[in-house]
């Protein structure tokens, strides 16, 4: 008995996402909605500890680790925002460069995590009212996201859009 040939689609996680602007749609729509969900879970145990009036948290001591944990919270719930909105920018420019757009895609993943850590981390542990080493993971995400939406932007001013519709590239646009 003879094997069945096998199909020349090549499993998901062998494909090049950043030469695949589909892939690349579904994997930042995938990080968003889970950073979303870890992000807004973070919001409603922070939201549980001031309710339950938790020293640890709501100490006047502490208040430096409240404001780090908020902005901790705020900054990755509208980071996870952020990359939704990029899995819909990189699925409306198909013809946006490859290179571009996966340093883009790295760079904004990168940040989204680095951020958000960097905020929760730097208030994990205080110093006298100053945030703990921790906070210098901010400005190394903060830096990777001027460059995540500076190429994003560049990509979608380089777009050509046809009259009455999105941006095509050449099969769409026959």
């Amino acid at each position: 008995m003879s094997q069945p040939k096998s199909s020349t689609k090549k499993p998901e996680a062998l494909l090049d996402p950043i030469s695949d602007p589909l892939l690349l749609t579904k994997r930042h729509l995938r990080f968003g909605w889970w950073t979303l969900l870890i992000f807004l879970t973070l919001g409603l145990v922070l939201e549980a500890m001031h309710g339950l009036k938790v020293g640890f948290y709501l100490s006047v001591t502490n208040e430096t680790r409240r404001l780090m944990w908020t902005l901790a919270h705020a900054h990755g719930t509208l980071l996870a925002l952020v990359n939704l909105g990029f899995a819909f920018t990189v699925r409306l420019l198909p013809e946006w460069s490859g290179r571009q757009r996966g340093l883009a895609s790295v760079c904004l993943r990168a940040a989204t995590l680095l951020m958000p850590a960097g905020f929760f981390l730097g208030g994990a542990v205080i110093y006298s009212g100053d945030p703990g080493l921790g906070i210098i993971l901010l400005p190394v995400g903060g830096l990777l996201l001027l460059v995540a939406v500076f190429l994003t932007a560049r990509g979608v001013g380089s777009s050509r859009v046809t009259p009455g519709g999105p941006p095509q590239s050449g099969a769409a646009a026959k």
